[in-house]
This record gives C-alpha cells, sequence and structure tokens, in this order.
C-alpha cells in the first residue's frame, strides 16, 4: 500500500511494522510527529507496545535499555539536544549489547539555538558503539528502520537511524508500505538469549576488571566489523523481498570520474543532480553516496576512490579543532592506497545550521576542486558571509 506520508511518520510506520514492543520518548522538535504517531498507532490498536512518556531524553534511553535488558523489542527517537543528553547510555545501550533501534532528526547543536539541519548531533556519538545509518528519502527510512533491527538483533549492537531535519523529517512523500504479515516473515519476533529473569537470576552491568574490560571491548570491535558485510546481507534480503535495496554506500556515475563528490543523507540528492548536469558538459565527474558511517565501510571507499584524481567531500558538520568528520574518515582510509594512485581529498564546510546547498553550490565545490592542485586548507568553508 502507498502512501503519501512525512518522514516522520515514516519512521513511525518502520517502528509499528517492526513490531516494537515498547516506545520511550521525550518529544524534541523536529523529531516530536514520530512519536506523537507512535502514541496514537499505540492508543487505537494498530501497535500492541508499552509507550513510557519519560521527563527527558536521558529516561527514555534509561527505558529503553531496562526494556532491552527483558528481552523486549525497545524503540525511541531524538535529536540534537536531546541525543547529547543521551550520551552517557548510548555507550552503556551498546556496552551491554542491547540491540536497541533509535531514529536521529540531524538538526544543529545549540547554541546559537536552531532547529534546523546538521549532522553535529549525531556524528558526535560516532564513538559510542551504536551502528549509524544515514537517509535520503521517507522510503529508504521506512525500510533501513526494519532492517536496522534485524542487525542489531544478529550483532546484539544498537543501530541509529538517521535522516535530515525538515529536508526530510517535515517533507511528504510517496512511501510504499508493506504488508506486516511478509515484515514479520522477514523480521521474526525477538527472542534474547540473555535476559533480566526472576526465575533465572543472571548477574548484569557487573564490574570488569583490567583482566576483562579489554576482551569486552574488543567483542564489540568484532560484532563492528561483521556488521558491514551483515548489513550487505539483509539489505540483499531485504532486496529480494520487498524490491527495494539501499546498499551502504552508494557509487553514482563514478565510470571514468576523475573527481568525485562524497554525499550523505538528502545533499545525495541533489548531487546526482549536479553529476547529471556536469557530465553533459564533458566534465569526468560522479558521486559516492556514503549511508553507513559506523561501521564505516573503509575497504568499499578506499576501493571506489582508488586511481581518481581528486574527491571533494561536503560535510554538513564540523569538528572543531579537527574539519569536517567525513572527510576526516575518508582521508583516513585512503591512507594506505598507493600514492601513485591516491587522490587529493578536499573537505568542503556547507550547510549548517540548515543552510540550503543547492546545485550551484555544488557546481562551485567541483570547478574549485578542479581548479586546484591541492585544498587551500583542511576545511574550505563554503558561503560565509561575514
Amino acid at each position: 500500500m502507498k502512501k503519501v506520508i512525512m518522514g516522520n511518520h515514516a519512521v513511525s510506520f518502520g517502528a509499528m511494522l517492526s513490531k516494537a514492543e515498547v516506545i520511550a520518548a521525550y518529544p524534541i522538535t523536529p523529531q516530536t510527529q514520530i512519536v506523537e504517531e507512535l502514541s496514537e498507532m499505540c492508543a487505537d490498536g494498530r501497535l500492541n507496545a508499552k509507550f513510557i512518556k519519560v521527563e527527558s531524553e536521558h529516561s527514555a534511553m534509561a527505558c529503553c535499555i531496562g526494556a532491552s535488558a527483558v528481552g523486549a523489542r525497545a524503540f525511541t527517537a531524538t535529536s540534537s539536544q536531546g541525543l547529547a543528553l543521551m550520551h552517557e547510555l548510548l555507550h552503556y545501550a551498546a556496552g551491554a549489547r542491547l540491540p536497541i533501534v533509535m531514529a536521529n532528526i540531524n538538526r544543529a547543536m545549540a547554541p546559537a539555538w536552531n532547529i534546523w539541519s546538521d549532522q553535529t548531533d549525531s556524528l558526535s556519538q560516532r564513538d559510542t558503539g551504536w551502528l549509524q545509518f544515514y537517509c535520503e528519502s521517507n522510503q529508504e527510512v521506512l525500510d533501513t528502520v526494519i532492517q536496522a533491527f534485524k542487525i542489531s538483533e544478529k550483532l546484539l549492537l544498537p543501530s541509529m537511524v538517521i535522516l535530515d531535519a525538515f529536508f526530510l523529517s517535515h517533507t511528504y512523500e510517496p512511501v510504499d508500505i508493506p504488508d506486516q504479515a511478509i515484515v514479520d516473515a522477514f523480521l521474526p519476533p525477538w527472542k534474547a538469549e540473555y535476559t533480566l529473569d526472576i526465575n533465572n537470576p543472571r548477574a548484569f552491568g557487573a564490574l570488569a576488571k583490567p583482566d576483562s574490560y579489554m576482551e569486552m571491548r574488543f567483542d564489540m570491535h568484532r560484532a563492528m566489523e561483521i556488521g558491514k558485510s551483515l548489513a550487505r546481507e539483509i539489505d540483499e534480503e531485504f532486496g529480494n523481498v520487498f524490491g527495494r535495496r539501499w546498499g551502504i554506500i552508494e557509487p553514482y556515475r563514478l565510470d571514468q570520474a576523475e573527481i568525485v563528490l562524497v554525499s550523505s543523507g538528502t545533499m545525495a540528492s541533489t548531487t546526482r543532480v549536479v553529476v547529471d548536469s556536469l557530465r553533459e558538459k564533458g566534465e569526468n565527474v560522479g558521486m559516492l553516496k556514503i549511508k553507513m558511517f559506523r561501521p564505516f565501510p573503509a575497504e568499499d571507499v578506499a576501493e571506489l576512490l582508488r586511481g581518481r584524481i581528486k574527491v571533494a567531500v561536503m560535510d554538513r558538520n564540523f569538528s572543531f579543532g579537527g574539519g569536517g568528520i567525513w572527510a576526516q574518515e575518508i582521508k583516513s582510509v585512503i591512507y594506505n592506497v598507493e600514492a601513485s594512485i591516491r587522490p587529493v581529498v578536499f573537505g568542503y564546510i556547507t550547510g549548517l545550521g540548515g543552510r540550503d546547498v543547492k546545485p550551484d553550490v555544488m557546481e562551485e565545490i567541483y570547478f574549485r576542486t578542479k581548479g586546484s592542485d591541492f585544498p587551500e586548507s583542511d576545511s574550505i568553508w563554503i558561503g560565509v558571509q561575514l
């Protein structure tokens, strides 16, 4: 069944179809409509879940951790300052190996107060042990929520499904809403092997001494490494069932491309249009869209960029004192590519705080890259008016 729904409601339908059993959430713009819709789904019987209203995002994640620890399929959603408030418990959820799924609506961090799109909130959580998936369309959002539960429950690691504030959260698009029975066959009920159970007492979250803590972290690392191939397999399986595949990265018109524009989220849609336009003008340019950020698909990225002349990374985020976060990742993974075929990486900072990144901005980035042998600085800010 197809419906025209906003990105936020695509998240809600994804959680409903996944049969989340516990939803704990605190509303925050621009996430609010996700939990409003889920609360209505619980109230009218479309979703048989316990909906817990809490007083903060910290409490929302605490409830999800408790619910997941007793074996329930747990879901929440947040944004920006709310995600930052959860930070302590994000580490706990991952370290406790709990397969919670959360939607994060990318929104700029304050101050100054800003409710528009910016990836710094989710990218600031890159070291917490959560898988991260950046989505481009409402359909991709719904499908990724379902896939995320399956990936998380196989890896015993939590997942974050991420979409741009307002560019997607409040934009209406046609979305195919799968039949519940087909989703049930793809995503069976979650049966946790280890749970809090008064009839079978166990210790959870106990003290880990120096002789065991490091091994626990190594196990998380191994699970993350498996996550890349597992996400591909589950996406392939999803495609066979539902007819849609999204991949963990997407190469677009990379044939003979000498310059590659690296994009993510909704900016990828604009980038495709710009690449098509530039190709018609005879420019050898392509795009690499990256969906999975953690674990980072390093081998795939290095292979696709090997032999290109230049790479222009468009970052809607910034790590102060460091640079654009996607650019940092790209530079890191191509460091071991042979010097003779290693591309020069240009890092562009653009679109912070919801500023629109229009095709002319991307064309400026392309021609600026083409016209320079090396970047003028580690971070090239586009459109700053001082």
